[in-house]
């Protein structure tokens, strides 16, 4: 059994593919997998996959496991990975990103630290662009013990910027994407959240991953796509009404809340109820949902 899943969900992304395997070659911690989740792609995914799959194997490298699923979302391939991971922990990496070659190490080293602790979900590092700039404003503390909830969104917390969360398989299993019919986008925001309402991250000050925002990636069309899953979209913000976070975001959770309800055309589908005192704001919801139709 491995120490840790790599787990890569994608889509017609089979030539970006390359840099990401090629950073996995130059890890210096080896007792990994990499679980590729092919969501129906039509491009040339799998040829690069099997070609990998067969280098590794005659030159005895880390196992590689190839999984081709119909086209359902980001959110689903994420839930098809965990089912079929063999870690202990687990670690999405995009098909665009990379991992510095210490990565697993610094993973491996901090979690010794935690993974005793009852309330533990994990660890959390941070991310930074491949030219090395931080994405993010870091952790006050290093290291740092503590619910994403508090250090994101409470009154006290400061925390910004895309961070790595590393979650225990265990914990990933208890806390499924929900997958909506017809829609095609869950925020990770929406599952991690849970997570953080239960469990707490060992979290470092160390950069463990590589990202830039790439033309034509969720990131960059994100308001669109999360007008096209309306539910999963207001079931995140409704959640985030009740969690013990600031007012600051819980404002902008009911706005948001708002904004994505008026997308929903299907009568017969039903957003999460809120308390009657976040009607407040449904004006403004309305007012940034029709800027969105612009």
């Amino acid at each position: 059994m491995p120490f840790i899943s790599i787990l890569t969900p994608t889509y017609n992304r089979g030539k970006l593919l390359l840099p990401l395997y090629e950073s996995l070659k130059n890890l210096t911690f080896e007792d990994f997998e990499w679980l590729i989740v092919d969501d129906g792609s039509e491009d040339d995914t799998e040829q690069y996959a099997l070609s990998w799959i067969a280098h590794n194997i005659e030159n005895a490298e880390f196992p590689i496991c190839y999984i081709k699923k119909s086209n359902g979302g980001k959110h689903t391939a994420i839930n098809r990975g965990v089912r079929e991971a063999n870690g202990e922990l687990i670690l999405i990496l995009d098909s665009d990103d990379t991992l510095p070659s210490d990565s697993l190490a610094t993973i491996a080293q901090y979690y010794e630290q935690c993974k005793g602790y009852k309330d533990c979900a994990g660890v959390c590092g941070l991310m930074a662009h491949h030219d090395g700039q931080l994405i993010g404003t870091g952790f006050p503390k290093d290291p740092m013990y503590e619910s994403a909830l508090l250090f994101r969104y409470a009154e006290k917390g400061n925390v910004t910027g895309d961070l790595l969360e590393v979650y225990k398989t265990s914990v990933m299993r208890e806390f499924p994407f929900p997958e909506i019919e017809n829609e095609r986008f869950c925020p990770e925001s929406l599952v991690w959240n849970r997570i953080a309402n239960k469990y707490k991250l060992f979290c470092f000050n160390k950069v463990i991953y590589y990202r830039d925002y790439l033309e034509g990636g969720l990131t960059s069309k994100i308001v669109r796509i999360r007008m096209n899953s309306p539910i999963a979209s207001t079931m995140t913000y409704a959640e985030m009404l009740d969690y013990n976070i600031s007012l600051k975001w819980k404002i902008r959770s009911a706005i948001n809340y708002w904004r994505f309800r008026y997308c929903i055309k299907n009568k017969a589908l039903k957003a999460p109820a809120v308390k009657w005192y976040w009607k407040a704001f449904q004006i403004i919801g309305l007012i940034m949902h029709l800027k969105d139709n612009k």
